[in-house]
């Protein structure tokens, strides 16, 4: 029982470590935008960010992931699962949607940065960031036009 228990942790294990390297793990730790399209997948959000507004001034975890360390690993490591998963399983939707989590820190990026735009809008309304839904009117802010 012994035996066998060691070679599927040694297989998972081995499984894991190699799926890693292969889709280069570690450079998602990095502020590149580069690392974000590993996966092919991402090749046209990341075309998209190159040409709007934004790219003169945010990087994808900018906006993607929260800024306190814990919480931005937490969801690195959350969305790094599912997008492995995604990826080895080909079981992800096409195109790609944002998950609510994911929506809920874009959202309170989107108001961090542009505090003084939406201060008014956020006054009026309180501040529960589950009311405002930044990319339902502008969609095409970070990755330029709608495909």
């Amino acid at each position: 029982m012994g035996l066998i228990l060691a070679i599927l942790l040694g297989g998972l294990v081995g499984l894991g470590g190699s799926t890693f390297i292969y889709g280069k793990g570690l450079s998602y730790f990095s502020n590149d935008p580069q690392s974000c399209k590993n996966c092919h997948i991402m090749n046209d959000q990341y075309d998209g960010w190159l040409k709007s507004s934004h790219h003169a001034v945010a990087t994808c975890n900018d906006c993607h992931s929260p800024h306190a360390l814990l919480p931005k690993l937490m969801t690195k490591a959350d969305n790094g699962f599912w997008h492995s998963k995604g990826f080895t399983l080909q079981d992800f939707p096409e195109p790609i949607r944002i998950r609510p989590h994911n929506r809920q820190v874009l959202n309170r990026n989107c108001m961090e940065c542009h505090h003084e735009l939406v201060a008014d809008v956020v006054a009026a309304h309180g501040d529960d960031d589950t009311r405002f839904d930044c990319i339902r009117c502008h969609v095409a802010s970070g990755h330029g036009p709608e495909r």
